[in-house]
């Protein structure tokens, strides 16, 4: 038998496609990144499920889209009885572990309804999303006058930053995310005006560097087979980055915005409401843009440098041959380009990632270096890694594919014609905005390799877009007279998608089959006339018997 690998998943938040040197960035150089590339597959049309944080992450840890498992938003809890990415893993034999973030909220209603304590084993579990926790950082700890926007958030990292003498009641605010001036002022890094200052903090304890040694600690200890969910914070914002990356880029190497006026003065209105929020008014001015990307580029140059301490560790050590790695995102940003900041919305600003994986087995050796144009998604990632596990298949429960024959290249293709993207904003100013109800509040992506369409319920128009003759979005097709033909077939596709069945995850297709039979086997017979028409021994119990007379004939 050959020895089963380990799997190393690394997770960027908020890191575009298009904002590695692999990917064609212009001035942004990532040779660490791109090393791993040319050791594996580089995968060119990789798309989220949902555009923000945690309604994306709970459809990568379920291999399930997000109106199949609920956890539509951040901070909407993933529901009890949804399996994840340990469940499936640890019945496959292989152990799975967190070091980093998860953005999971846990359905703390439906544990208590079924009387699972959080502190059993199975309760915390279900707590960290199906993971065992080596160490839980989601991140974020921003505090405003109602109090902490997550109360556990950064709660080790900032025991570790006040243990190395960074005192303060909150110092992943107040140095890790935050310059200072010479009166020794915080210039907090929540503002967008400061995000060109150098974030007040020696760069070997910034966020970055520390998950990495957390990272490279769980291996030395870990007993395999293991898969370890290395799950970045950075280059989410507050965009601030601490020397000597600070100071690496200007608005020199800021690129144009995707953006045209046109794109503007003819925006859908959905749309418009994005370009005309705060975010977007702000990523429309050029010297925001000039301040924050250099930020951003800054940020992801250091996520690719503690990609280059990672990987020579995992050289040296031997575990590059032993462990398979897959490196991804949860969703872009913005950046300014289509008038907008952030990353709520569907064009391949946000909804497209960047997505490596590289298999040290000789039986990847033919794909090594190569891109792959085939249509994945990112719930596709957790039926690789049970594939590469050895576990069942699991169709009726993961809505994904595996990747691997693409990998050891006996495949170019998955069985998809188009990807889905979703996203609820039930929870946002926006329903007051546009003044639709809450059922209403929901946009659907559907994208082919050619045409993108944007579905919003409430009564809008739909937007299309032509990813071959406009692959920058700049023109919405979708109230075109003449593309209605093509508006129709993302409508099918999209009707296709949505009469799925996707809520049957206890029974898999060969329980069904078997059970086609059974029901004769125990005795049920229906439409049977006469003993004799039955031609197996299904009858064999109801035929010459003997019984007392009652009926006092």
């Amino acid at each position: 038998m050959q020895k089963r690998k380990n799997i190393l998943f690394i997770m960027f938040d908020q890191l575009r496609w298009d904002y590695l040197s692999c990917y064609g960035h212009a001035t942004l150089d990532t040779p660490h990144i791109d090393r791993l590339a040319s050791k594996g597959v580089r995968f060119n049309r990789a798309y989220v499920q949902a555009p923000i944080c945690g309604a994306s992450r709970m459809s990568t840890y379920t291999g399930r889209y997000v109106h199949s498992h609920g956890a539509s938003w951040n901070n909407v809890p993933l529901k009890v009885g949804e399996l994840t990415m340990g469940d499936h893993l640890r019945k496959a034999g292989t152990s799975c572990w967190l070091v980093g973030k998860t953005h999971m909220k846990a359905d703390t209603e439906g544990m208590a309804r079924l009387g699972l304590q959080p502190e059993s084993i199975i309760g915390a579990r279900l707590s960290e999303c199906g993971f065992d926790v080596f160490e839980r950082d989601d991140g974020m700890r921003p505090e405003g006058p109602d109090g902490f926007y997550d109360e556990k958030g950064a709660l080790n990292y900032n025991e570790y930053l006040r243990d190395k003498g960074y005192q303060s009641d909150n110092p992943w605010h107040d140095y890790a995310n935050s310059g200072i001036d010479p009166e020794g002022n915080v210039l907090s890094g929540w503002f967008l005006g400061n995000s060109d200052q150098a974030a007040n903090i020696v760069e070997e304890h910034s966020e970055t560097p520390y998950l990495t040694r957390r990272g490279i600690e769980f291996i030395e200890q870990a007993e395999q087979p293991w898969l370890c969910h290395l799950s970045y914070i950075k280059p989410h914002w507050p965009y601030i980055v601490p020397e000597p990356y600070a100071s690496m880029y200007g608005p020199q190497d800021v690129q144009a915005p995707v953006r045209s006026q046109s794109e503007y003065d003819n925006a859908h209105p959905v749309h418009r409401r994005f370009m005309d929020s705060p975010l977007g008014r702000a990523f429309a001015r050029d010297d925001v843009r000039d301040k924050v990307i250099p930020a951003y580029m800054g940020l992801i140059k250091q996520c690719d440098d503690q990609m280059g301490v990672l990987f020579d560790w995992l050289e040296k050590t031997g575990r590059m041959q032993d462990t398979i790695i897959a490196l991804t995102s949860d969703h872009g940003d913005f950046l300014g380009d289509h008038w907008m900041g952030e990353k709520m919305f569907f064009q391949d600003a946000s909804t497209r990632v960047p997505l490596i994986i590289y298999d040290p087995s000789a039986e990847a050796d033919s794909t090594r270096g190569t891109v792959s144009d085939a249509l994945v998604e990112s719930i596709d990632l957790l039926p690789t890694f049970l594939d590469y596990c050895g576990g069942d298949a699991l169709p009726h429960i993961l809505e994904g594919h595996s990747l691997r024959p693409l990998l050891i290249g006996t495949a170019t293709e998955l069985e998809r014609d188009i990807a889905i993207c979703e996203y609820d904003y039930s929870a946002t100013p926006l329903v007051n905005v546009l003044e639709v109800d809450v059922r209403d509040a929901r946009i659907f992506m559907v994208a082919s390799k050619q045409w993108k369409l944007i579905h919003f319920e409430g009564g809008f128009d739909p937007m299309l877009f032509d990813l071959v003759a406009d692959p920058d979005e700049l023109t919405d097709l979708g109230t075109s007279e003449a593309h209605t033909a093509v508006i129709e077939e993302m409508y099918q596709h999209l009707a296709v998608w949505a009469r799925r069945l996707s809520q049957r995850t206890t029974v898999s297709r060969e329980k069904l089959e078997a059970m086609r039979a059974r029901s004769q086997g125990q005795g049920v017979l229906l439409g049977v006339v006469d003993p004799a028409d039955v031609k197996n021994d299904a009858a064999i119990k109801y035929v010459n018997r003997k019984a007392d007379n009652y009926t006092g004939q």
